[in-house]
């Protein structure tokens, strides 16, 4: 590099001229500020994208399997899925919105899933997440399909006949010939009965399945999430009840029934950090969720598990291929999930883009601190090129001094950008759940986001530096010592 390096660095230290070294100081902090405040602004929104994918791959499947109307055959369609390399594991699911009451608490809008609990583990992290008790005793023992169940022929009641056959008889009424007149109906003494303000039927004749520990232990388990069970006050071994729709075709289903109310056993709570999930997702053996329709042993999906989520796409593909049929319909967790990734991707891209202007705002200083060296030097620079200097030469050493700004400044901003990761990590800075989905401010720390944000940093202000450069470099000797 020879002289040109050791007159950069010369020149960044000049001491007749106070201001231009305070000018590189400052060209330098704007560089660390930019750099430092891109790499936390990365790391933080990489964050939430990771999070966002942790929690919805934590309570949902990589891959779904739909059909629309009775989906019967499923356990012939999971045996072809299963052999599919990558899938890791398969297990059928019924989901439905429902009502969910304890005592005088409800919560409405939520969404039951019925799930196999053999296969289910193998699928969700829902394991992972259960903060209080287990999935032992969700399915009860004997358990079976629900029966499917027909309407009448014809769906209307049959009509009974007189022996003999002919047109059932009908009732006839009389008339009355004359109309007796009006009296008071009120017996002598008053009635000496008195009628409840209210209509709730004594215990004996209407009891309570839940005040009883017996039939508690015999309901089938569930397991619901840590806000909702806050929101119902409902622990372990507690209690609810689960009601359908009166009314309306569920889900994939083609067979209705009224109105359906079935008691449940609290097995277990999890907190899976998403208050989308833990306020609306309940979970319980697949038998159970089956039986509030009329479809008998049929199913919404088949949900699965794959060993490489970025291979998702391409496995269901494969299923399209393999299934070789309209009815069926396949999707990945980005199709599922695609408006929420969409918008953390443009808000990251957004983000870095904006805050890559304070970089190109400090490549101005450092810009305007090369030019103030640049003619305070032209008298050295005139000299230098009368005695035989090469352009190429001097134009090295206002972009070495660039270069080293922009080297200091990136080195400096990186490691007060991962300081400040680190601090954001262990602090865990607390947000709205209700608001932001999330309980903290994730932080996700990549080295290859570090190394894009420096290269970035060092070539705003390598080039940066070009325009002042090349003036030094093309500066004529009679032009540098004409007296002022």
């Amino acid at each position: 590099m020879g002289y040109p390096l050791s007159l950069a660095v010369r020149y960044m230290g000049a001491k007749k001229r106070a201001f231009v070294s305070v000018g590189t100081a400052f060209a330098m902090l704007g560089v660390t500020l930019g750099v430092a405040s891109l790499a936390i602004v990365m790391s933080v929104t990489g964050g939430f994208k990771a999070q966002f994918r942790e929690k919805v791959l934590g309570v949902n499947s990589h891959v779904l399997v739909m059909k629309g109307g009775d989906f019967r055959e499923y356990r012939d369609v999971m045996a072809k899925v299963e052999r599919i390399p990558g899938v890791i594991g398969v297990d059928p699911f019924v989901i439905n919105q429902m009502m969910m009451t304890r005592g005088d608490r409800n919560a409405t809008g939520v969404l039951l899933k019925g799930v196999d609990p053999a296969l289910m583990p193998k699928v969700l992290d829902l394991p992972k997440h259960i903060v209080a008790g287990s999935l032992q005793g969700m399915r009860r023992q004997g358990a079976a399909p629900p029966e499917r169940r027909s309407p009448p022929q014809g769906g209307k009641p049959a009509r009974t006949t007189p022996e003999g056959g002919g047109e059932p008889a009908r009732p006839t009424i009389e008339e009355p010939t004359e109309l007796l007149p009006a009296r008071d109906l009120t017996p002598d003494g008053g009635y000496k009965s008195k009628l409840p303000d209210t209509d709730v039927l004594p215990e004996e004749f209407d009891p309570d399945p839940c005040k009883s520990p017996e039939q508690i232990a015999r309901m089938p388990g569930m397991v619901i999430g840590k806000s909702l069970s806050k929101q119902l006050a409902a622990g372990i071994g507690e209690c609810v009840t689960i009601t359908s729709p009166a009314v309306g075709i569920a889900l994939g289903m083609s067979s209705p029934r009224p109105a359906m109310a079935k008691q449940f056993r609290v097995i277990a709570i999890f907190d899976a950090g998403f208050e989308q999930y833990d306020a609306k997702f309940v979970y319980t053996d697949l038998f159970e969720a089956q039986a509030f329709y009329d479809n008998g042993d049929s199913v919404n999906g088949l949900e699965m598990k794959v060993d490489d989520i970025e291979r998702a796409s391409e496995i269901c593909k494969e299923i399209d291929k393999l299934l070789a049929n309209s009815v069926y319909r396949t999707m990945d967790w980005m199709d599922l999930n695609h408006g929420l990734f969409t918008a953390l991707l443009i808000q990251q891209i957004g983000m870095s883009i904006v805050l890559g202007l304070i970089i190109v705002v400090a490549a101005f200083t450092v810009i305007a601190t090369i030019i103030m060296v640049v003619l305070d030097k032209k008298k050295e620079i005139a000299l230098l090129k009368a005695i035989g200097a090469r352009d190429d030469a001097i134009l090295r050493v206002f972009l070495y001094q660039g270069a080293i700004i922009g080297l200091v400044g990136t080195t400096l901003g990186l490691i007060l950008g991962y300081a400040g990761c680190r601090a954001l990590d262990a602090y865990q800075f607390p947000l709205d759940p209700k608001v932001y989905f999330i309980s903290r401010i994730p932080v996700l720390i990549r080295p290859n986001e570090f190394i894009i944000t420096g290269v970035f940093a060092m070539v705003i202000c390598v080039v940066s530096t070009l325009f002042p450069a090349l003036y030094a470099a093309h500066l004529r000797p009679a032009d540098g010592l004409r007296a002022e």
